[in-house]
């Protein structure tokens, strides 16, 4: 039996990735922190699928999460053929406007569990022919952007990583592939507390999750080496690097700086 890890997989592009996942016969193993949302999930896609699913309710922030996730993914290492690091998010705000243990909490997610769950599957995925590692990043990646500044930086930090990784094992059985979504009809920008008149430029480019999996999975079985999903995604990715980046941070800037009537200051260190 062929199975398939995905994190964050409660809601959005983790859901949908997992469905996809599904429908090419993967049983699955999922994580996410919400476990009402990630139970309802497992329940529709067994049924829709008729493949096994397993789930674990777990913070990937906590200190012993990598412990607790391959204890759970363990009984299935003999299956276990393609493991998708999704889960992530953002906090919107001036960084000295956000506690440092918000954000750090945010590079423990984002960063170090991505880090850890891929140093700890690359030894499962090498026993097959075939298998493959899936790293979630996004068009943040590719810039700088202020008040969004944490989560743009850990992006960065995963498509190096996972770019680097890639060759790493380029002579190895196992396939590494960047995903890098741009605006997606999802929790996001819930999560990330954005303001009204962000969410409103955001809705104008969503895409949405299940099209985003779609693209994800169809590049990963390419062995593609980045996937990034939509042609307006692409030249936001791209186009960057073709100007001055101080005018590249005042765009961003201006899209993503709260607002005077959503600004509330919070304290420094109040963690």
């Amino acid at each position: 039996m062929s199975y398939a890890l995905v994190t964050g997989a409660a809601k959005g592009i983790g859901k949908a990735i997992a469905a996809r996942l599904a429908g090419r016969n993967y049983h699955l193993l999922l994580v996410d922190l919400d476990e009402a949302a990630l139970s309802a999930t497992a329940a529709d896609i067994a049924a829709e699928h008729r493949v096994h699913v397993h789930i674990l309710h777990q913070d990937l922030s906590a200190p012993d999460a990598l412990q607790k996730v391959t204890a759970f993914t363990s009984p299935y290492h003999n299956g276990l053929q393609v493991v998708v690091n999704n889960a992530g998010y953002g906090l919107n705000g001036a960084f000295e406007s956000l506690t440092l243990a918000e954000q750090f909490n945010v590079i423990d997610v984002n960063v170090r569990a991505q880090v850890g769950l891929s140093y700890a599957y690359i030894p499962v995925l090498r026993q097959f022919q075939r298998s493959y590692l899936l790293n979630v990043a996004s068009t943040t990646a590719y810039q700088t952007v202020p008040y969004l500044n944490i989560y743009a930086a850990t992006k960065a930090f995963s498509l190096s990583f996972t770019r680097g990784l890639r060759h790493e094992l380029r002579h190895s059985p196992v396939s590494v592939s960047a995903l890098s979504p741009g605006s997606t009809d999802t929790d996001f920008v819930n999560r990330a507390r954005m303001g009204a008149s962000t969410r409103k430029l955001a809705d104008r480019f969503n895409m949405t999750a299940d099209s985003v999996a779609k693209t994800a999975i169809d590049g990963l079985f390419k062995g593609k080496a980045e996937i990034i999903p939509g042609f307006v995604n692409k030249l936001n990715a791209w186009l960057p690097k073709f100007f001055p980046k101080s005018f590249v941070e005042k765009i961003a800037g201006n899209i993503y700086q709260p607002r005077e009537e959503n600004y509330k200051a919070v304290p420094q260190l109040g963690a």
